[in-house]
Order: C-alpha cells, then sequence, then structure tokens
C-alpha cells in the first residue's frame, strides 16, 4: 500500500497483560491491530504524495482537454470564415 507504520506489538501486549488481559489473548489481540494497521493506515506523506500525482494527472487532462476544445474552436472559426 504506502509507507509502513511501525506498529510495536511486543508493547501492546505487554500494556494488556499489565491491565489484566492474559497473554494469549493480548498476543491475538496485538496480532489483530498490528494486520489492521498494515493493512488499512497510511501514513499523510503517503498521501500527500498520492494527491499530488492526481493533481498531475488532472492538471495533464485539463490541458489536453483546453487544448483540444480550443483546436475544435479554431477549425470552426476558419470553416466560418470560408463560407463568408
Amino acid at each position: 500500500m504506502g509507507q509502513a507504520i511501525p506498529f510495536d506489538t511486543h508493547e501492546y501486549v505487554k500494556k494488556l497483560k499489565a491491565a489484566g488481559v492474559p497473554e494469549n489473548q493480548a498476543e491475538v489481540h496485538a496480532e489483530a491491530i498490528a494486520k489492521l494497521v498494515d493493512e488499512r493506515l497510511v501514513t499523510k506523506q503517503y498521501l500527500d504524495m498520492r494527491l499530488a500525482e492526481l493533481k498531475a494527472d488532472i492538471t495533464r487532462e485539463l490541458i489536453k482537454w483546453i487544448l483540444g476544445v480550443s483546436a475544435a474552436q479554431a477549425a470552426l472559426i476558419v470553416a466560418i470564415l470560408k463560407l463568408l
């Protein structure tokens, strides 16, 4: 996906155990959250990069559209002038 977000599963397990969660449950929780973080979360830096790419793509498409409309308009003007 994007850049990895660090998640310390060992530290998380220690905190859960300190709060009274049995070790096996704490480990399952840590694995589940680590998977969620790895598969679903992205960094701000990654989002900023993707946004910049999207802006560049939109700008390129807009320029192509403007040039196409301008060329069609010029051709229409030339055709009208030939009729006069």
